[in-house]
C-alpha cells in the first residue's frame, strides 16, 4: 500500500492508496488476503479488534477447504494443528449410552486426497492463516474499524477509525453476521431462525481427574435444562462447550462461574473440575442470506453474505471459498487486464452455493434436534459443490454420458509421473491447460500452465482449462473456442496457431 504525506508537518497521513480493502480479518478476509498477496495485487486488511478472534467456534475445515489451503501453503500449519474428529459418546448421567461417528470416515482416493473433516478450533485455524500471509509479505491492521466508505465509477474511498482515508478499486466486506459494510449499503439479510432455544458454546479447560476422556466427543442428551456436550479441542487441555436451553426465554449467563455451575448441574462433574474458561459466548442458530452479495465495488463474503447454523459445519467452510472464489477474479481484471463484467460471476456462482450449503446446514440441525444419534456424510464435505450453471462454465464437448466430469466441476487430483500429483500442477495463481489423451496445443500466454495425461478415468478425454480456484472452466474435444474464452479471463493471443 502506497501513502500520500498531508498536513505540514509532512507526516504519513490522509489518503492512502491500494487496490483492495478488506473489512474484517477472520477465516474469509485472512484466506483473501493470502490469496491476493500471493498474486501481488496490493490489499489493506482492517480488523476492528485489537487482536485475532480467541475462540473455538468454527471447528472443522472441510475436505475442499483443505484442498483449498493445500493451494495457498496453508495446509501444513492446518494439519499440524489439527485431529481427527473424535467419535461421539453418549451419556446419560454418570452412565455410558453408547458410541457413534458423527463425520463419516472414508479414505483418500487418487481424487480426493483430503477426505475427512479436520477438527481444528477458529482461533488456531486463524493464527495460521495469519503466519501464512505474514510470510508473503502481508499483514493486519488491527484495532482499526472502517467507520465509513464512499463508492463512484473510479473506486471506493474507506475511511478508519485512525482518521486516514484509503483509496482502492474495490472492498470487501468480511465482518461477520452483524456487518457494517452491509448495513451501510442497506442489503437486507432474508432468513430464519433455525432453533428458537438459546445457546451457549464455550471453550474450557478441564481437571485432569474430569470424568470426560480426550478420546470422545462426550454428550449428555437428555441433561436436565437442555443437552450438553463436551468436544476435545486438539493440541492441549481444552475442551469446546455446547449447550442448548429448553427454555426458549432463559437469559444465558457467559460469565466463567455461571459457565462452570451449568456443566455441574447438566454433566457428573464438579464446578471445580472447569479449571478455566477461556471463552464464552451465547447464540441462537440462524440461517440467513443477503439478498445480493455484491453493490458496485463492493462484495460480500463469508457470515456478511451468509449466516448458518453451526450444524455440519458449513459456515466457515464457505466463506473461504467465496474468498477463494473471488480472489483471482479481482487478480485478473486488477493486473490482467481482464473485463470488470467478470467480476460479475462471483454473486453469480456463490450467492446459489450459498443457499444450497444454509439449506444443508438447516435441515442437519433439525434433525440433530430430533434425534439422539446422527451422521454427516458428503453432503458436507462440499466436494460436489461447483458451477455447472455459471457463465464462466463452458462446455462445448457433446455426447457425455452421465456423471462425466463437465465445465464448472471440481477438477479432480489423481497422479502425474514421477511421484507429482495433478493438484501439484495446479497449484499456484495460474490457469492451467490440461490435455487428456488429445495433443496439446502451444500457448503464447505466460500465465496459462500446461500439461498432458495420456489417459486418466476421472476426466475421461480433451481439454480441460482448470481455473486458479481449481475448477473446470472450458472444456473441449479441441482448442476451438479457447482463445475465445481466455480473453475474458484477460488473456490474449493464448493459442498458437500452425
Amino acid at each position: 500500500m502506497t501513502s500520500r504525506k498531508c498536513g505540514q508537518s509532512g507526516e504519513t497521513v490522509g489518503v492512502a492508496e491500494t487496490d483492495v480493502v478488506i473489512v474484517g480479518a477472520g477465516p474469509t478476509g485472512l484466506v483473501l488476503a493470502i490469496d491476493l498477496a500471493r498474486r501481488g495485487v496490493r490489499a489493506l486488511l482492517v480488523e476492528k479488534a485489537d487482536r485475532l478472534f480467541p475462540g473455538s467456534r468454527g471447528k472443522g475445515i472441510q475436505p475442499r477447504s483443505q484442498e483449498v489451503l493445500d493451494d495457498l501453503g496453508a495446509l501444513g500449519g492446518i494439519l499440524a494443528a489439527g485431529s481427527p474428529y473424535p467419535r461421539m459418546r453418549a451419556w446419560e448421567g454418570a452412565e455410558r449410552r453408547g458410541e457413534w461417528d458423527m463425520m463419516a470416515r472414508s479414505e483418500p482416493t487418487e481424487r480426493v486426497p483430503y477426505a475427512n473433516v479436520l477438527l481444528i478450533p477458529q482461533s488456531r485455524t486463524q493464527e495460521v492463516l495469519y503466519a501464512r500471509l505474514r510470510e508473503l509479505g502481508g499483514d493486519v491492521r488491527f484495532g482499526t474499524a472502517l467507520t465509513g466508505f464512499r463508492q463512484s465509477e473510479d473506486g471506493v474511498e474507506a475511511e478508519l477509525f485512525t482518521g486516514a482515508t484509503v483509496r482502492a478499486a474495490y472492498l470487501v466486506a468480511a465482518d461477520g453476521g452483524r456487518s457494517t459494510v452491509r448495513a451501510a449499503l442497506g442489503i437486507g439479510m432474508t432468513g430464519e431462525t433455525v432453533d428458537p432455544r438459546p445457546m451457549l458454546v464455550a471453550d474450557v479447560r478441564l481437571a485432569p481427574g474430569a470424568i470426560v476422556d480426550r478420546g470422545n466427543w462426550h454428550v449428555w442428551p437428555k441433561a436436565p435444562g437442555g443437552a450438553v456436550a463436551l468436544c476435545p479441542l486438539p493440541g492441549g487441555d481444552q475442551f469446546q462447550l455446547i449447550a442448548t436451553f429448553d427454555d426458549e426465554a432463559a437469559a444465558v449467563d457467559t460469565a466463567p462461574l455461571a459457565v462452570r455451575e451449568l456443566l455441574a448441574d447438566r454433566a457428573p462433574l464438579a464446578a471445580t473440575d472447569v479449571v478455566e474458561v477461556l471463552w464464552a459466548s451465547d447464540f441462537r442458530a440462524r440461517a440467513a442470506m443477503a439478498d445480493r452479495f455484491r453493490d458496485g465495488r463492493v462484495f460480500l463474503a463469508g457470515d456478511a453474505a451468509h449466516v448458518h447454523s453451526p450444524a455440519g459445519g458449513q459456515g466457515l467452510n464457505t466463506g473461504i471459498q467465496d474468498a477463494y472464489n473471488l480472489g483471482w477474479k479481482l487478480d485478473r481484471v486488477l493486473r490482467h487486464g481482464a473485463p470488470t463484467a467478470l467480476l460479475d460471476s462471483y454473486e453469480a456462482e456463490r450467492l446459489p452455493v450459498a443457499a444450497d450449503v444454509l439449506g444443508i446446514s438447516t435441515r442437519l440441525h433439525r434433525e440433530s434436534a430430533t434425534r439422539e444419534t446422527t451422521q454427516r456424510g458428503e453432503e458436507v464435505q462440499q466436494l460436489t459443490l461447483g458451477y455447472r450453471d455459471s457463465p464462466l462454465a463452458v462446455e462445448t464437448r457433446s455426447g457425455l454420458a452421465h456423471g462425466a466430469l463437465r465445465a464448472g466441476d471440481r477438477a479432480p487430483d489423481g497422479p502425474y509421473g514421477d511421484g507429482a500429483r495433478l493438484f501439484d500442477v495446479f497449484r499456484g495463481p495460474h490457469l492451467t491447460l490440461l490435455a487428456v489423451g488429445v495433443p496439446l496445443p502451444p500457448l503464447a500466454d505466460g500465465t496459462v500452465r500446461t500439461a498432458r495425461l495420456a489417459a486418466y478415468e476421472p476426466y475421461g478425454t480433451g481439454l480441460f482449462l482448470i481455473r486458479p480456484d481449481g475448477y473446470v472452466g472450458w472444456a473441449g474435444a479441441d482448442a476451438d473456442g479457447l482463445d475465445s474464452y481466455l480473453a475474458a479471463l484477460g488473456t490474449t493471443a493464448a493459442t498458437v496457431r500452425g
